[in-house]
């Protein structure tokens, strides 16, 4: 991969009120382009806001021509790739928590949450596919994970398997300070990248959202040695720019004692 400034949203995204949500998401891809980034991650259902039960049978759309037409106008105007969420009613007819990346030469990844947590189960159908997608623009492979998803060690190492240099997880966790998830992230997403020697990118909903929940603003940058590459914990709606170096991944995936992947027993499991 070659070096690519990035971007992390924690937007504030009001349950149900799509068109506000979109509006504020285009504003923030602009932003993020002006100040560099050539990638910008939004949290998990940051399109439809955020919602666990029944309330989700009412915010979910599709993802539509029109919608992915809208952001991939920005994409190609603002050269950014455009990663967004939200509650999708699917052509089945059933619900998930996708998160979609619109990128500048029109290319279209759909991923579909493939753990969901067991308040969601209910209402939300699991994604059965471990999917990674190759960047054009800025040179890199990455997959997706969503939230609840980050605390299976396995899905990041097929993901890497797979190719990925990024993985990026978007979040809507609430409860609790920016510090306090901030906190929680680093027992788990430090290892994910470590192990796997991958970059991570995380980030989180921020705020009130109108359905009884609020969400401590974090988003963070984990690079493949398992340090904390950038930070954000101020817990305010914003962005968070950094750059992911392709020369940090090549120097571990060199090294023979940092490199665990190419070592891997996939004989035994």
């Amino acid at each position: 991969m070659k070096d690519t400034t990035i971007a992390l949203a924690s937007q504030n995204s009001i349950c149900g009120l799509y068109k506000e949500n979109l509006s504020k998401c285009i504003k923030l891809s602009t932003e993020a382009s002006e100040k560099g980034a050539s990638l910008i991650l939004f949290p998990e259902m940051n399109l439809t806001g955020y919602a666990s039960g029944k309330k989700l049978i009412d915010i979910a759309r599709p993802i539509s021509t029109e919608l992915i037409d809208t952001l991939q106008d920005i994409s190609s105007k603002e050269s950014i790739t455009i990663v967004a969420g939200l509650a999708h009613l699917d052509a089945d007819n059933k619900i998930y928590a996708s998160q979609f990346a619109v990128m500048p030469d029109k290319k279209l990844f759909i991923y579909k949450k493939i753990h969901t947590a067991p308040p969601e189960k209910k209402f939300l159908s699991s994604g059965n596919k471990i999917k990674t997608c190759h960047d054009k623009k800025n040179n890199l492979s990455f997959a997706i994970q969503l939230c609840y998803d980050a605390h299976f060690p396995q899905l990041a190492t097929l993901m890497a398997l797979k190719g990925a240099d990024l993985i990026m997880i978007p979040h809507a966790s609430p409860r609790g300070t920016s510090e306090e998830k901030y906190q929680s992230w680093m027992r788990h997403l430090t290892a994910r990248a470590f192990d796997n020697s991958v970059y991570i990118a995380a980030c989180n909903q921020a705020g009130k959202n109108c359905n009884g929940l609020s969400f401590p603003a974090v988003s963070m940058i984990i690079g493949p040695d398992g340090k904390v590459v950038s930070k954000k914990t101020d817990n305010k709606e914003g962005l968070l720019i950094s750059k992911l170096s392709g020369s940090a991944l090549d120097s571990i995936r060199s090294h023979r004692m940092k490199y665990f992947l190419p070592n891997l027993r996939d004989d035994l499991y």
